[in-house]
């Protein structure tokens, strides 16, 4: 497994990070999901993601639970605030001073940890002046209960708004979470160069949006059972905006290409993002611990510049490439 920095910072993280969204607390029993962090770190991680809000909570406590015996110190632990959590009252969401504070506490609880290495937020939040937001990451990490401070899916000038404002708190902002596959990239005309100007780098998720790159999911046939897009709890919503024939055929086009890397379509999938030079780790999740073996086969993997124009000209017309698409909800939710 090779090793990244995260942004202009001095912390390295493994270049593929085992992720927890829409999995643990929810739709993976937890001595399965126990099972995946563990085969997780005999593959080489060392990095892991998650956030409050996935399974109100649940996700940060299996993650605590599965990592409990571990050298903390060995790990780099990731997780992020803005979502509704708990009741979902009034002030159980966004980015205001008092959400920050008690959503850091509660992460630490649920984890079992007294600091996390990355603190993200988790999206960006219209309803609170940023000097509120940027004034208690500054506090988080003075308290020691965060290393590091990032943010996911702001757009060019927030981020550029976002840094000027860290770095008169005393700290930066090292890393942006966004989208970004072969097929959903947004980021690369506008958030990928502000990011390269201000010293961030990208955590991604979705390298394989939604696992429609593995090539799974075929043209003109029904889903496979059990599958993210016969899930009704949430997968299936996230994963429809790649589900129409056009982009399956496109995807299909990109078989020879694996074959010729001797990779399988999924590896391919995390190796075309580690392409990217901003890019310092994709997120990957795991229903089962033979697709975390299978996952970090992509580590290492270098794409000659003329496969990677192969890809581009295979998915044509339907990748994703409007900038406006990288953003923040503006009516945060009640």
């Amino acid at each position: 497994m090779d090793y990244r920095y995260l942004g202009n910072s001095g912390l390295k993280i493994t270049e593929i990070t085992y992720g927890n969204w829409l999995t643990h607390g929810s739709q993976v029993e937890n001595d399965v999901a126990a099972t995946c962090v563990h085969a997780a770190l005999d593959a080489g991680i060392t990095t892991f993601d998650t956030a409050d809000a996935y399974a109100n909570g649940a996700a940060e406590e299996v993650l605590g639970k599965a990592l409990k015996d571990q050298r903390r110190e060995s790990l780099e632990i990731f997780t992020k605030v803005y979502w509704p959590v708990g009741p979902k009252g009034p002030n159980d969401v966004g980015l205001s001073r008092k959400h920050i504070m008690e959503g850091i506490n509660n992460s630490l609880r649920r984890l079992q940890m007294d600091y996390v290495d990355l603190y993200q937020a988790h999206r960006y939040d219209y309803g609170t002046p940023l000097e509120e937001t940027i004034q208690a990451f500054a506090d988080v990490v003075r308290a020691g209960k965060a290393l590091y401070i990032g943010v996911s899916e702001w757009n060019a000038q927030q981020l550029r708004d976002g840094q000027a404002l860290a770095r008169q708190a005393g700290f930066s902002l090292v890393s942006n979470q966004p989208q970004y596959s072969a097929l959903w990239r947004v980021i690369e005309a506008e958030v990928i160069p502000a990011s390269k100007e201000l010293g961030m780098s990208q955590v991604v998720w979705s390298p394989m949006a939604q696992g429609v790159l593995s090539g799974k999911y075929k043209p003109g046939q029904p889903a496979p059972e059990g599958s993210r897009a016969t899930d009704e709890k949430g997968g299936k919503n996230t994963i429809s905006r790649f589900m129409s024939d056009e982009v399956l055929n496109g995807v299909q086009k990109l078989q020879p290409i694996a074959d010729e890397l001797g990779l399988k379509m999924s590896q391919l999938a995390i190796a075309w993002v580690l392409q990217n030079e901003n890019v310092a780790t994709a997120l990957v999740g795991a229903s089962r611990p033979e697709q975390v073996a299978e996952n970090v086969k992509a580590s290492g993997v270098k794409i000659p510049a003329e496969l990677m124009a192969r890809i581009d000209d295979a998915l044509g017309g339907v990748v994703e490439r409007d900038p406006a698409k990288t953003a923040s909800p503006e009516d945060r939710p009640a």
